[in-house]
Parts: structure tokens; C-alpha cells; sequence
């Protein structure tokens, strides 16, 4: 690459955002790749290359020596699966045992790019089975199986779930025909739908989640990365098939949606910093509007590398929300005890952190010495939400009276 080191410095890594990033997500995709050379991807940040991915466990190791020493910070990192073969988990499982990258502080979760049409247009997959074969066929056969690959077997005690993730702004067509083909049926070499990927890989947690539960094993959940850009149709999949997900801006143009998932208090995971170098101005972010209205909302980071400037970068999420939105210290507290709820860490550590009694809805599952939220909020909140399923049903009742 004829650098010197010396010669190296923030600005020719250009690896941080800059006002280009706004509304381009190529450009945004471009900053992983420092001085602008793939091949330093490759070396320092991926699990399987001639190094075996030793640089970046290297420095995954220095994150969590980080995370011990500050004691209350927890993270959920993406490992991705690109679903191109299927020796891709055996190979993560192995780089993973091998250079000891888990921690008490540390949750994996895997993400699955939506890049088939890629793979289909180099002749790496036949149809779309072929891909999901890829990433769950190796899980299947653990799940039934342990002994058949024990690295894989212990590395999934530390995933808690699967992440899907791309541009959604790119175009699509976001209500697919009702005779839809069949994943083995789709060779097209155009990219399925968002909630054609979002629904298999729904069906096949399902089944998958339901063997490791009669097997003793622990189980995944579906926290895509959704509603940051795109159509509504995005935030409707998410409804219907995920547990939680990841930004949910676009909620804010379509208040059924926001009101169908206040309802049911689905956790949305929201990063304005993010948003705003990607999608919008953070003075535009609906978080504060969200949180006000009672949705289950939490602030996360996302690229932290990319977007932030400090060692903490939860703390600058923390900082810059309550000085831009002037939130008090209650309302701090709540966010903080929404993403602990959300996470996927054990019930036992969520017990130490909320108390023993944080899955009783309302003030009763409230420990105020633990969280610091008082319970006239939890009240609230929980009496609010009563409410509305009260007027609901009381609506729907005297509905049905009528049409009798």
C-alpha cells in the first residue's frame, strides 16, 4: 500500500463519519474500510482470514478487559454470518473458542447481512434455500446433536439472537405478490423483500428455538435492525415476527404502527447519534416523543467506532439525550432500566440488576433501591397501558353487541 507508519493518522484512516455519510449509505459502508483499503478489513476485522482472525480478537479482548474494569457497562456485539457456505458457523465457533472472546459483560449476537442478490450475481448460491441452508442447517444438526461439533455447541451458550441488516432504503417492492415463490423457487438474481427474509428466518428460530428447549439448551430471539429507512411495510414484519428491534425511526410517519407497538411494548433499541450522521437531524429524532408516549424505548449505541468520540460512547448517548432533551434523572433511569428488560442477558443477572421481582408488571416488580425509578412512574406506565386495553376491548364489546 506504500505507507509508511509513520505517516499515519485520524484523518487519512478516514474511518470516522462526516457529513457525506447523510442519506448515503455506500459512502457510510466505505468508512469500514480503512485508508480506504479492503485489505485492512480483512486483516483487523474479520473472524476468518490467513490470520485466522487473530487481530480482531485481539482487540475484541481489549474491549472486554475495558468492560471488567469500568464493572457496569454490558454489551450485545455483532458477529456476522454471511450465509455464503455453510462451513461459515464451524469457522466462527472455532475462532471464537480458540482466542476465548467471551466475558460475563459480552452477549453475541449474529447478523445476517441481507446480500443475496450479491451472491446470487457471483454464482455462490443457486436459489434462496440454499442460503438459508447456510445459516441454519449447522444449528439444526448441533441442536440435535451437541457432540457432533462441541466448539459450535459451546460458542451458541453466548449468542442470545440473530440481527438482520442492509440499507433499507434500497428499493424493493414492499407488498409481494400473494402467490410468492418458495425459497428453493427463488433463483431471481434481484434481492427477496425485507419481510420475505424477516419470515423465514422467523420459521426457522421457531423450529430450531423449540428443539433446544426440549433439549435443555438456551434459545434465540429476532432483533432485527428495522424502520431505521424504508417502508412501512418493514415496521410491519418487525410487528409481527420480531421481539424487539433496533431504531424503528419510521415510526413516527405512521402513528397505527407507533400505537400497535405500544400496545403490545415492544422494545425499540434507538441510536440518534447514529441517526443523525445516517438518516435524520438528531433534533428531528422521535425518541423523546416515543418515550413521552409511553412506548418501551431504550438508547443503544450503533457503530460506535464511526459515530462516537469518547471511551464511553453509551455515556455520550446518556449526555447528549439529556442536555438536548432535557431529561431528568428519572427519565434517565427508565431508558437505562428499558435496556437491561430488553437484553439478553440471563434472568439471574437481570434479578441482581432490577430485583428478584422484575417480571411482575406495575410497581410490584419494581425495585426502586435497584433501578432508581420511583414507583409513581412504573405506575403510570403500567396503569396507562391498562387503560387502553380496557378502552379497546370495551369498544370491540360494544361493537359486537351492535353487529348482533
Amino acid at each position: 500500500m506504500y505507507i509508511d507508519v509513520h505517516d499515519l493518522n485520524v484523518d487519512l484512516h478516514d474511518v470516522h463519519e462526516d457529513r457525506n455519510t447523510f442519506h448515503r449509505f455506500d459512502k457510510f459502508n466505505a468508512k469500514y474500510n480503512p485508508v480506504g483499503a479492503s485489505q485492512l478489513r480483512e486483516v483487523f476485522l474479520k473472524t476468518d482470514n490467513y490470520m485466522d482472525g487473530e487481530y480482531f480478537a485481539t482487540i475484541i479482548k481489549e474491549v472486554i478487559a475495558e468492560l471488567a474494569e469500568s464493572k457496569y457497562t454490558y454489551v450485545e456485539p455483532r458477529l456476522s454470518i454471511y450465509c455464503k457456505r455453510a462451513e461459515e458457523w464451524s469457522r466462527l465457533a472455532s475462532w471464537a473458542i480458540r482466542h476465548e472472546v467471551h466475558s460475563p459483560h459480552v452477549r453475541w449476537l449474529v447478523q445476517v447481512p441481507r446480500l443475496y442478490d450479491i451472491y446470487r450475481n457471483k454464482r455462490l448460491l443457486k436459489n434462496f434455500q440454499e442460503f438459508l441452508n447456510n445459516l441454519f442447517d449447522p444449528l439444526f444438526q448441533v441442536s440435535i446433536n451437541p457432540s457432533t461439533n462441541i466448539e459450535l455447541h459451546k460458542f451458541l451458550t453466548h449468542v442470545i439472537g440473530f440481527d438482520s441488516v442492509d440499507d433499507e432504503s434500497k428499493p424493493e417492492n414492499p407488498y409481494p405478490n400473494e402467490i410468492m415463490k418458495r425459497p428453493d423457487e427463488w433463483r431471481d438474481e434481484k434481492n427477496p423483500p425485507y419481510a420475505y427474509y424477516l419470515y423465514y428466518m422467523y420459521a426457522n428460530m421457531t423450529v430450531l428455538n423449540q428443539i433446544r428447549k426440549e433439549q435443555g439448551l438456551n434459545t434465540f430471539v429476532l432483533r432485527p435492525h428495522c424502520g431505521e429507512a424504508g417502508p412501512s411495510a418493514h415496521l410491519s414484519a418487525g410487528f409481527l415476527l420480531a421481539q424487539n428491534v433496533s431504531h424503528g425511526l419510521m415510526l413516527r410517519k405512521f402513528p397505527v404502527l407507533q400505537y400497535l407497538y405500544y400496545l403490545a411494548q415492544i422494545y425499540i433499541a434507538m441510536s440518534p447519534l447514529s441517526n443523525n450522521s445516517l438518516f435524520l437531524r438528531y433534533h428531528r429524532n422521535p425518541l423523546p416523543d416515543f418515550f413521552a408516549r409511553g412506548l418501551c424505548v431504550a438508547l443503544s449505541t450503533d457503530d460506535p467506532l464511526q459515530f462516537h468520540y469518547t471511551r464511553e460512547p453509551l455515556m455520550e448517548e446518556y449526555s447528549i439525550a439529556a442536555q438536548a432533551w432535557k431529561l431528568s434523572s428519572c427519565d434517565m433511569c427508565e431508558l437505562a432500566r428499558n435496556s437491561v428488560l430488553m437484553s439478553g442477558f440471563p434472568h439471574e443477572m437481570k434479578q441482581r440488576w432490577l430485583g428478584a421481582q422484575y417480571v411482575v408488571a406495575g410497581p410490584a416488580g419494581n425495585d426502586i433501591a435497584r433501578t432508581n425509578v420511583p414507583d409513581v412512574r412504573v405506575a403510570y406506565r403500567h396503569e396507562t397501558l391498562l387503560h387502553e386495553m380496557r378502552n379497546l376491548f370495551g369498544v370491540s364489546a360494544h361493537l359486537h353487541l351492535i353487529l348482533h
